[in-house]
């Protein structure tokens, strides 16, 4: 089986966020045709199971869509570099999935499949969502990896994060007669004073350093150039590390406004994502990485280890490709990268836990 060549394939099918339709056909006419596999199709979501009743489940999942094309929708290989949207993030993860569930026809554990859509927008339409919403018990295992590129290293857990919306709030005036009104886009110096003050905790959990951030992502205000604006929007995002929880990170940055937000003003959370703790640990990934000497850092973004871990399964991201090309226009992935990600997860898995 060439991977490469596969992810190839898979990169030539386009599959948007909500366009992954053709993507997901392909995959299930690819599994149906397995005897060892028993198929589960939910909207555009498509879970392969092994039932085979083994003492220990893996789940394997990965999310279907991309990002908008940024002058990348075509697939081109120089080389050992297929160049392309989705290649890194994480169609390359796919093509490793989908190997695996051709091959391993009698694992030591019971696998899972999971092939989901819709990640790369608000939650609110994540395809796991909609799976759990479904049937939780497809989701179900002892443990998960997630194919997000991770450039063969294992990232554990990932951040949470919260965003909201800060409206200031003065008196409107012509420009002509200032003093008689109060200008809502003054007032945020002393808000960006406080963000640009803050110095990000990095703890360590279970050997990881994670990196939090408080920061100000887009600004709305003013009317006219004749006008004193009496209405100033902030959007602030906060990324926590995993020995938060939601509702201490969200303290943590009304706590920041305090002096700076008045009665008059208003705060709207927009969105907010739990942490996920380290699994570093787990038998099943600590085996991997143990004899195989994968190297273990922190996820300092979010991913959808987070809704395992919600739902009580240990998750760690394990996949081929870079993080740091995904979403851009040079986004690519390494043969060696693909081909190194399918060998350990087919040693684990045949090692068991």
């Amino acid at each position: 089986m060439d991977l490469f060549k596969l992810t190839e394939s898979l990169v030539a099918i386009p599959s948007e966020s909500f366009s992954e339709q053709e993507l997901v056909r392909l995959i299930e006419d690819r599994l149906s045709s397995l005897d060892h596999l028993s198929l589960h199709r939910v909207g555009d979501n498509l879970v392969a199971r092994t039932e085979l009743g083994r003492a220990g489940r893996v789940v394997l999942a990965g999310h279907t869509d991309t990002v908008p094309a940024k002058d990348n929708e075509v697939a081109r290989i120089d080389g050992d570099t297929l160049w392309g949207l989705g290649s890194s993030d994480m169609k390359s993860g796919l093509a490793v999935m989908l190997g695996l569930a051709e091959t391993q026809v009698a694992p030591p554990v019971d696998l899972t499949f999971v092939f989901y859509a819709r990640e790369e927008v608000a939650a609110v339409h994540s395809g796991l969502i909609e799976i759990t919403e479904a049937d939780p018990g497809l989701l179900l295992g002892d443990v998960a990896i997630l194919g997000e590129p991770t450039g063969g290293s294992v990232e554990a857990g990932c951040q949470g994060v919260i965003r909201m919306n800060v409206t200031l709030r003065g008196v409107r005036a012509h420009t002509a007669r200032a003093w008689m009104g109060r200008n809502a886009i003054h007032r945020l110096g002393d808000l960006l004073g406080i963000l640009n003050g803050y110095e990000p905790r990095r703890p360590v959990i279970a050997g990881c350093e994670y990196h939090e951030a408080f920061l100000a992502v887009t600004i709305e205000g003013g009317t006219a150039g004749n006008v004193v604006p009496d209405e100033v929007t902030i959007q602030l995002t906060h990324r926590f590390a995993p020995d938060r929880s939601i509702e201490q990170a969200e303290e943590f940055m009304l706590a920041s406004l305090t002096g700076v937000v008045r009665s008059e003003d208003s705060i709207d959370v927009l969105d907010r994502s739990d942490a996920a703790w380290p699994a570093a640990d787990h038998p099943f990934v600590s085996g991997m990485i143990e004899r195989q000497g994968l190297g273990v850092r922190a996820k300092l973004g979010w991913t959808d280890v987070a809704r395992f871990s919600a739902l009580g399964i240990p998750a760690v991201n394990f996949g081929p490709g870079e993080a740091t090309v995904a979403h851009t226009a040079q986004e690519r992935v390494e043969r060696q990268s693909i081909e190194r990600s399918f060998e350990a997860l087919t040693e684990a898995i045949e090692a068991g836990f």
